[in-house]
């Protein structure tokens, strides 16, 4: 009987250690406790800290101290393609001095099909709260009448802020699927790094900014010019906002007809 029941429980483990091995595989020096999170936040598994901290152990997957040796950093996944908008979101940060008051971090939420920028917080804080601010914005602004069952993915780095339990619960709760981009592979949020590097160039490098309030408007008039000027070659020289607008009518032409 017991052995009957050791079975059972080895069997139940094995499927828990390969999805542990997954996530260590993208994120190796992820410790229990961020790996947990994610099982339980982003897989959707109902599972308890310390049994996490036992299987790792158990299977070596714990993050050894004073390691000498650097893990193994090559891309695994290729980048999504989306075909439609509200798909795959991009969110990333940066920052801006601002001369008297030091830095100023801006987030900002990217839809990958649109080019659209769908949210952004900007503050004198970095959080994961405040990358929360971003992405409520996004949600509110994109789906108005709420993101469940939209079949949402958001991509992001490996960074405090979104592997922050507290952010990946948020995002479980509005069913929202969080992705990570795997180690040394700059092309996995390219899209949303690539806004950042043009609002660098026309935006937050053209002037020296000397107060925070200065810097929130500008950001504001600029991310609404952005979204019904900015001409992108991806997009056929359309605009993010002319973009989506003749997706979404082709959308209703076709069920029209249908």
């Amino acid at each position: 009987m017991k052995r009957k029941e050791s079975a059972l429980i080895t069997e139940r483990n094995s499927a828990v250690v390969e999805q542990i091995k997954q996530i260590k595989a993208d994120h190796p020096f992820w410790g229990y406790r961020r790996t947990w999170a994610y099982l339980k936040y982003v897989d959707g598994l109902d599972i308890n800290k310390k049994r996490v901290l036992r299987l790792m152990q158990k299977h070596e997957l714990s993050v050894r101290p004073n390691m000498k040796l650097k893990a193994t950093r090559t891309p695994t996944r290729s980048k999504p393609k989306p075909d439609r908008p509200n798909q795959w979101w991009g969110i990333d940060m940066t920052k801006v001095m601002v001369e008297g008051f030091g830095w100023m971090y801006i987030v900002a939420v990217l839809d990958w099909y649109t080019k659209k920028i769908v949210g952004y917080y900007t503050g004198m804080e970095c959080r994961s709260r405040h990358w929360l601010e971003a992405l409520d914005s996004a949600v509110n602004r994109q789906f108005p009448d709420g993101v469940r069952e939209k079949s949402l993915h958001l991509m992001s780095d490996n960074g405090s802020q979104p592997t922050a339990i507290s952010f990946m619960k948020a995002c479980r709760e509005m069913d929202i699927h969080q992705v990570f981009t795997s180690y040394s592979n700059p092309k996995g949020n390219a899209d949303t790094e690539r806004l950042f590097r043009t609002m660098k160039e026309e935006l937050l490098w053209l002037r020296e900014w000397k107060s925070p309030f200065e810097l929130a408007d500008a950001l504001s008039n600029w991310a609404e010019y952005y979204n019904r000027n900015y001409l992108h070659s991806s997009l056929g020289y359309k605009t993010p906002k002319q973009f989506e607008e003749e997706y979404q009518n082709s959308r209703i032409t076709q069920l029209v007809g249908a």
